[in-house]
């Protein structure tokens, strides 16, 4: 086994393993914001009014943040090779979607995907800390998180006029095909270092909180919460918002609201570059926390078609920009095994999760109580300031050369 910062043991399968992950997190993306452009369609023909049907959003993101921690520690247990299968074909029953004959089954489904979720992205973080040099993780991080936001872009783009011509069950049910896809991919081709395996010793409550006592881990948890749930009631009500006050069709929304996703591949990939120039680590909160509640307020505050499509840019790349940075940060901390780095995009995932499943609820019931939008679109606007003001207290970290947990230094990586 060796350590990661080692050049000479790097096997040419981590690329095999990169396209795995990259399928993984598309998986992911393709399916978490499929039924919003569609959620007129879903409300009208279950009959439920809007807070009902943001559920279809909110539970997933409530599974990530219930689950998120306890996603990080079953890596520990398990062992990435079977917790990776299992998320892809969590991800995958999704396909069942046409089958749903309720509502509630509906959103059962969309429960199991949400958990898939849960612990693919913590099993992510010691997965390519094994197989990547340090230098390259920044870039394949970058590179997962451009074909999560891909998926997006895909569904919100095509979900609508595919759903003209199938139906929305069908629709939702072939995107979740990319799960099943990818659990196949994964038990013929998947491989973990023995370095990463488990240790499957008693889980200790002090390793916990030694992730969750650190201020760094701790901060960013916080700053992707308040500006990842401005995104997703955003994303999520949008569209809703369009149809209802600006008279467009689902496709014309659905268009609109394609250009977060969009702009969001284009920003993992120039953050995840320019995290190689810029060795401060506090711009990358700072700048797109300023683009993202700027660009917020301007999707729903002025009628225009021209602000509307700068607005969403902003929103695109402030949300985006800094997620490269806020997932390799922990693995640069001190002291980082890759068990303590599972629980720290754990604690990120529980903390965004849960800020995302109650905010655009609660956008839905102040709809439903005030008849417009636009006071819970001024909560979760103001939110993105967060990620601003914490890049600004953001601690500077103490960076170490990351070793794998118990492993000593030499060459001998073997993949299982």
């Amino acid at each position: 086994m060796a350590t990661v910062a080692d050049t000479s043991g790097y096997s040419s399968y981590r690329f095999v393993i990169a396209g795995l992950t990259l399928w993984a997190h598309l998986a992911a993306g393709i399916s978490f914001q499929a039924v919003s452009p569609v959620l007129p369609l879903i409300s009208e023909d279950y009959n439920i009014n809007h807070t009902t049907a943001g559920l279809l959003v909110a539970v997933v993101t409530a599974m990530v943040g219930a689950f998120g921690i306890a996603g990080g520690v079953v890596v520990g247990r398990l062992g990435l090779r079977l917790v990776y299968a299992a998320s892809f074909f969590m991800m995958g029953s999704l396909t069942l979607t046409a089958l749903s004959p309720s509502f509630e089954g509906l959103v059962a489904l969309r429960v199991v995907y949400g958990l898939g979720v849960a612990v693919m992205i913590p099993a992510t973080g010691p997965l390519i800390m094994g197989w990547f040099r340090p230098r390259e993780l920044p870039v394949v991080t970058s590179l997962n998180l451009a074909a999560m936001s891909a998926g997006i872009f895909v569904s919100t783009l095509t979900v609508a006029p595919i759903s003209s011509v199938l139906d929305w069950p069908s629709t939702i049910g072939i995107f979740g095909s990319v799960g099943l896809i990818g659990g196949l991919g994964w038990l013929l081709w998947g491989r973990v270092l023995q370095g990463t395996r488990p240790t499957y010793s008693p889980l200790v409550w002090s390793e916990l909180w030694a992730v969750l006592k650190n201020r760094t881990v701790l901060l960013l948890g916080i700053a992707d919460a308040a500006c990842f749930s401005q995104y997703v009631a955003l994303s999520g009500w949008l569209p809703t918002f369009y149809s209802e006050t600006r008279d467009m069709s689902l496709t014309q929304a659905g268009f609109l609201m394609s250009l977060l996703p969009l702009t969001g591949i284009i920003a993992v990939l120039l953050g995840g570059y320019l995290s190689l120039k810029i060795r401060s680590r506090r711009v990358f909160f700072i700048v797109p926390g300023a683009m993202a509640a700027l660009g917020g307020l301007g999707t729903f505050m002025i009628d225009n078609t021209a602000v509307t499509y700068i607005s969403l840019v902003f929103v695109g790349l402030g949300s985006w920009l800094y997620v490269p940075i806020l997932l390799v940060l922990p693995i640069e901390l001190e002291g980082m095994t890759p068990e303590r780095v599972a629980i720290s995009w754990g604690w990120i995932m529980t903390a965004s999760g849960l800020g995302a499943f109650v905010f655009p609820l609660m956008v839905g019931s102040l709809r439903d109580s005030f008849d417009t939008f636009i006071p819970g679109f001024l909560v979760v606007a103001s939110l993105a300031w967060l990620l601003t003001f914490i890049g600004f207290i953001l601690p500077k970290p103490r960076t170490q050369q990351v070793q794998l947990s118990g492993a000593p230094a030499s060459t001998d990586r073997q993949p299982s």
